[in-house]
This record gives structure tokens, sequence and C-alpha cells, in this order.
């Protein structure tokens, strides 16, 4: 991405008009089914949130929210609609170009990122989840559709995410998607003392060594 991405983005943005209606704060169609999956308290991050409608979800829901994207005209709208519907305090709304890299940022409880794909980004998403943390994660894809260079190869999710617990996911018509979980660590068990195994001495008798 870069200053013709934004631009690009921009103009599609304010081609809409600020007259349109906001759209309602909601997942994307792909992850409705999975809803209740996504938690209600802790941080999420969105990647090329657009408009904003999957963020303001999340922050109704009771998520601190950080989304971003590179259109700052679409992000004037995400802080509308969070307004609009009194979650303003939970989100933040962040101009980034993922080209340059995932922004710095606190492990988060949920990364969603739909119809956006950098393969670079894949592992470093994997590392800015939090333990037991949610995955959700939509590309378009070759399976079912032509080949080009915006869309994974088959069965590419699934393996840049191989580290992660599957919890759904599948690919077709032109679409990949993925909802997984990081494992949750557990530390090792507490050391148990070492058992003098030397036996007890009779009363009388020395001590042995």
């Amino acid at each position: 991405m870069g200053d013709q991405d934004r631009l690009r983005w921009d103009a599609r943005y304010g081609a809409v008009g600020a007259a349109a209606p906001s759209p309602a704060p909601a997942l994307p169609e792909v992850f409705c089914a999975h809803a209740a999956r996504f938690p209600s308290a802790g941080e999420a991050m969105e990647l090329a949130c657009g408009t904003g409608a999957s963020a303001v979800w999340m922050a109704e829901r009771g998520m601190e929210v950080c989304a971003m994207d590179i259109s700052p005209v679409a992000l004037d709208r995400a802080r509308q609609l969070a307004d609009d519907h009194g979650v303003g305090h939970r989100c933040r709304f962040v101009l980034a170009d993922l080209d340059r890299g995932l922004p710095t940022g606190p492990p988060a409880a949920v990364i969603l990122c739909h119809m956006f794909r950098d393969p670079r980004l894949y592992a470093p998403m994997a590392a800015r989840l939090a333990p037991g943390g949610l995955l959700a994660v939509a590309v378009l894809s070759e399976v079912g559709d032509r080949p080009g260079p915006f869309r994974a190869a088959r069965g590419e999710l699934g393996r840049a995410f191989g580290s992660l617990h599957f919890l759904a996911g599948d690919e077709g018509e032109g679409r990949a998607w993925l909802l997984a979980e990081k494992p949750l660590v557990h530390p090792p068990p507490p050391a148990r003392p070492e058992r003098d195994l030397r036996p007890e001495p009779f009363p009388g008798c020395p001590d042995p060594k």
C-alpha cells in the first residue's frame, strides 16, 4: 500500500457520499454464525476496518477496539459510527499502512481481518494474539476462482496458522476463511522437593553416610 492505495480507497469511500446511510454494526457475514465465540471483554484489533461496522460491533459487545485502515475517509466514517452508537470511548481508529507491518500494541483477545491479505502479516498476527485469543480471518481465494496476486492459494490459511487451534473454516467459491484460537499456556507444575531416600538410623546407631 501507499499513497496510491490511500487515494484509491478514499475515492471509493468518498463516492458513496456523506449522505449515504451508515452501516449497521455487525460482524462480516462469514463469521456471524460464530458470534458467540467472540469475547465480551479485552483488547480487539481489526485490520483494514473500512467504515467500522465490525469494530463498533465488538465495542458494543464490551471490547476495547483498535481498528486500522489506510483510508482517512473510511476512518472518519468509522469514528462517526462509533459515536452514533455510544462506543466512541471504546474505539481507537488508526491510520496505518499495513505494507509497513503490523503496528505495535498489546496482546489481543481478538484479531479480525476481513478481505485483506498480506502473507507477511500472518506470523505477526499469530504472535500478537494473547493465549486463548481468537483469530478471525477471511481472504479472497484461488479455490473456485481464478488465480491472482491478491488471492490465497489452496490451504494457505491452514498452513500459515497451523500453530493455532482450528475452530472452523472453509475455502471455495473464491473465498477462504478461518476461525482459530491460540492455545493457552499452562505453567509447568511446581518441582517436587527431593526426597531423602537414605534409611532412617536405628536408635543408638550412627547415621549411615
